[in-house]
């Protein structure tokens, strides 16, 4: 969709005699929003949507045009996160099943990706872990994006793929934050009931474009893009954050835990 969107826009603005600086002057947004909506980079806010409508007096039809939340996969959702993931400046993750995708080992992916019902092929699964492992390297550069990770102790109690995975997993998780590369904390079960408890959230920040924020649960993904639902749950991260263990005890947990499903320094 985000190309045959961008191609119409940039159709429209050019039938306009508009340049990319001129539309995002009308629009009241920036020339590089401009560009990555044009090149399917990116998809426009419903707010963007309208006032570009308005700028180019195409009616409601960019509007119209845009998905409508009931309509649009998990998998579909998420192509635009993960492409959304290589152009953020920081990423705030909780995950309340699984370590983040961008934080997984091999062995970790293919455990939760080869458990699918119904079940893939072979080489669907490869498929799949090769585009997991090709998001986690963005943590090749050392020092965009800031990564703050909040993992539920649930991650950590469900054993999947077996206790040798596990270790791994979680030593790479240790290693990772050892290295100063991310920030990771973990919310023990002693906490009980805490404000990210429903579901995984992944905040994103940008250098030209405001935040945007991921939610997954209950078979349903969401992105979403309203500043007011936004700032909601970056207040509800922040609250999860003061509730979680520090830094220093969250990677003597992580270290205990590997050590318990077999790791050895």
């Amino acid at each position: 969709m985000g190309t045959i969107y961008g191609d119409w826009l940039k159709q429209q603005r050019e039938a306009a005699g508009l340049t990319q600086q001129q539309l995002a002057d009308m629009a009241i947004m920036t020339r590089s929003h401009i560009a990555h909506i044009e090149a399917g980079r990116r998809v426009p806010s419903r707010e963007d949507a309208r006032r570009l409508d308005r700028a180019l007096n195409t009616g409601n039809v960019l509007s119209s045009f845009l998905p409508r939340d009931e309509d649009v996969s998990i998998a579909e959702y998420f192509e635009k996160v993960r492409v959304l993931e290589q152009q953020a400046t920081a990423i705030h993750e909780f995950a309340l099943a699984y370590f983040p995708g961008i934080l997984q080992t091999e062995g970790y992916a293919r455990a939760v990706l080869g458990s699918a019902f119904p079940p893939v092929s072979d080489e669907e699964c490869d498929r799949r872990v090769v585009t997991r492992l090709e998001r986690a390297k963005i943590l090749q550069d050392p020092v965009t994006p800031v990564v703050l990770a909040v993992l539920d102790e649930t991650v950590l109690r469900r054993p999947i793929g077996g206790a040798d995975v596990m270790a791994e997993q979680i030593m790479h998780v240790v290693r990772l934050a050892e290295s100063r590369r991310i920030r990771v904390h973990v919310m023990p079960f002693e906490v009980g009931h805490h404000p990210l408890a429903h579901s995984m959230l992944t905040l994103l920040w940008f250098e030209d474009q405001p935040p945007l924020a991921y939610t997954e649960g209950g078979y349903l993904g969401k992105l979403h893009d309203s500043p007011s639902a936004v700032l909601k749950m970056q207040h509800r991260y922040d609250l999860a954050l003061g509730d979680a263990l520090s830094l220093k005890d969250s990677l003597a947990l992580l270290r205990a835990t590997a050590k318990e499903y077999g790791h050895h320094d």
